[in-house]
């Protein structure tokens, strides 16, 4: 009796019934699957080795996982650089004018700061621009037409310009800070005539030529404690220059250059 003990299931000691049961379907089960790699094999297929095939799934499933993370980051850095794009645009915004593109009030004081600090002695000349008749140009024409003249305008002072700062202050009014190779009298006054022509060139308006005159002040600036002081003398200047021209014909204030200097 002890010799059948030894070795023997204790699950097949305790329910003989069944543990014959639960070995017939092992065994059958082992007999099926033995069955099935012998018809493989006899047809020619491979029969993988099991330490194989897990290590092919490992494999696999650290592919897909490093495939999903790379997504993921790629994702994550299309989402920034859609956030970045955002808040440049909204920085833009911010601070120029959203009609002409030039920079805004605000702007031109900050960045006008900025360049006298880096001057390093250079002569600059503050400009302060007004259109002159500008609601003429709304009441007879419209205001999408007087949006093109100031759109217009704004193109020409900032060629005019060239790599120095204009901006436009609000309405009809621009200003500007640009590096003079002098201070001298004469040459100020050719470039003024030169800016006042340029913006009194037609401008052309759905089939209608317009044209429209600017009244021009100016003051020489050194540093940036003096920019709000050379703006004030600059834009006396220039209303000063308006008062100029009031009692002239329309045709006399188009072909007229109006200068005036603190």
């Amino acid at each position: 009796m002890i010799t059948h003990v030894i070795g023997a299931d204790p699950f097949t000691l305790s329910y003989p019934c069944l543990g014959n049961h639960r070995g017939k379907r092992a065994r059958l089960g082992a007999r099926r699957v033995g069955r099935r790699l012998e018809a493989v094999a006899a047809m020619g297929g491979f029969v993988p080795d099991p330490m194989s095939v897990a290590s092919g799934i490992c494999a696999a499933g650290a592919l897909l996982s490093s495939w999903q993370l790379r997504r993921r980051a790629l994702r994550a850095e299309a989402e920034i650089g859609h956030l970045q794009a955002e808040l440049a645009a909204e920085r833009h915004a911010a601070s120029h004018d959203p009609l002409t593109g030039l920079p805004n009030r605000r702007a031109f004081y900050r960045l006008a700061s900025a360049l006298l600090t880096d001057a390093a002695g250079q002569p600059l000349i503050a400009i302060v621009l007004d259109l002159d008749d500008f609601k003429q140009i709304n009441d007879r024409y419209g205001h999408a037409a007087g949006d093109q003249v100031l759109i217009s305008v704004a193109e020409r002072l900032a060629g005019f310009a060239g790599d120095n700062l204009v901006a436009r202050l609000g309405g009809d009014e621009f200003a500007g800070l640009l590096a003079s190779p002098t201070l001298d009298r004469r040459w100020i006054e050719h470039a003024t005539r030169r800016l006042s022509e340029t913006v009194a060139a037609p401008i052309r308006l759905s089939g209608v030529s317009v044209q429209v005159t600017a009244s021009v002040g100016l003051a020489p600036v050194t540093g940036p404690a003096q920019l709000t002081d050379a703006l004030s003398r600059a834009d006396a200047a220039m209303y000063q220059a308006k008062s100029l021209g009031g009692n002239r014909s329309p045709r006399q204030l188009v072909d007229s250059v109006r200068l005036a200097e603190c």
